[in-house]
């Protein structure tokens, strides 16, 4: 079965989309952006899967790639194409290729024209695909920057991505209306610019006089993309995050292990939030942990130490995330909650204190 998943950057309105097969765990993603490599980690951490390949439709203007980050933090290779004039990249792919991914596969159709290097992907089945830039939703990418050619992107439209069949799902790169997706016929019909019996003339005529305004990100994001997202001197980790093996939820929230709790016991603060009869109660509570009701902890945040790591524990880690965001919104930074609260803890067997001088 294949697991297919469509995400959302605010910022930059970028689309970057999951696909895996459930049966190897190998996945995909395509078009990720660099701010949104923690969600996209804990997303391929939650579902259990296996990071084979990080593809770019072409090499972007407006946001920043997470290919090279991705690489560093799973492993994964770099796809991208041969004529993107892209560094650090691991395959290279032209027209016809197949990235495979346990029992699925992607096909490979060049679609130049917004840029020299612009690619479409086409899953197996013709079920999706995913045209970039090249081809948006009742719209096309721009011509006049990166190696764009108005011409070579109308006959890419019509011979590469019109040729599917009409019921193929298109997903851009990108939408700026909250759009999410269209079919091949769909566009063929109603795309103002591509659609109907417009024809080639048609087309340059309009795209000449678009005059769309210089890419806010195009300065940064360019020199960036071309490294495949590697910045010059590579990533510094965020001081925030050195203190411990930290990781995020796909809800975004930072959380340790008990294991490596247990190494760092000496080195951290930690809060427990339960009320006084869970805190003192059979489950007990881990002995160097200091008692901060919920409801309390706005209010007595004065009594942590802000330069030093905290770890908020309750029952089961759901207060305790949420007073991982109030400890953020109060400038505590070096924060993480414990995976599985006190019921892991003890599941695990870590000892606890049941009762104020009882350690187990």
């Amino acid at each position: 079965m294949l697991i297919f998943r469509q995400l959302f950057d605010p910022q930059s309105s970028t689309y970057t989309y999951l696909l895996a097969d459930s049966e190897s765990t190998e996945a995909i993603l395509i078009d990720p952006v660099f701010e949104q490599e923690r969600r996209d980690i804990a997303m391929l951490r939650e579902l259990k899967l296996t990071l084979r390949y990080v593809l770019d439709t072409h090499c972007h203007a407006d946001h920043v790639t997470s290919a090279w980050l991705l690489k560093q933090k799973t492993g994964a290779e770099i796809i991208i194409s041969k004529k993107a004039g892209v560094k650090n990249a691991d395959n290279y792919v032209v027209n016809g290729d197949q990235i495979v991914f346990g029992d699925r596969y992607i096909s490979v159709r060049e679609t130049p024209g917004h840029t020299d290097g612009c690619l479409t992907f086409v899953l197996d089945d013709k079920s999706k695909a995913f045209t970039g830039d090249c081809l948006l939703i009742r719209g096309c990418g721009r011509t006049d920057f990166q190696q764009g050619a108005t011409n070579h992107l109308y006959h890419s439209v019509h011979e590469q991505i019109f040729s599917l069949p009409d019921d193929t799902l298109l997903y851009p790169a990108h939408d700026y209306r909250g759009l999410t997706v269209t079919s091949v016929g769909e566009e063929k019909k109603y795309n103002p610019r591509l659609g109907g019996n417009l024809s080639e003339s048609d087309f340059i005529g309009f795209m000449n006089n678009l005059n769309l305004p210089h890419p806010r990100q195009i300065d940064i994001a360019l020199p960036a993309n071309l490294q495949s997202g590697k910045p010059e001197n590579n990533l510094p980790i965020s001081e925030d995050l050195q203190w411990g093996d930290i990781h995020f939820t796909f809800a975004g929230i930072p959380e340790i292990e008990p294991e490596s709790l247990e190494e760092l016991i000496d080195n951290v603060q930690i809060i427990d939030v339960r009320e006084e009869d869970e805190f003192y109660g059979s489950m007990g509570h881990i002995a160097k942990a200091k008692w901060i009701p919920l409801g309390e902890l706005k209010d007595r945040a004065n009594e942590i130490d802000h330069d030093k790591p905290v770890v908020t524990i309750c029952r089961a880690g759901g207060r305790s995330a949420q007073a991982v965001v109030i400890l953020y919104k109060l400038g505590i930074n070096k924060v993480a909650n414990l995976s599985g609260g006190m019921l892991r803890w003890c599941s695990e067997g870590h000892s606890i204190v049941v009762e104020k001088n009882t350690v187990i």
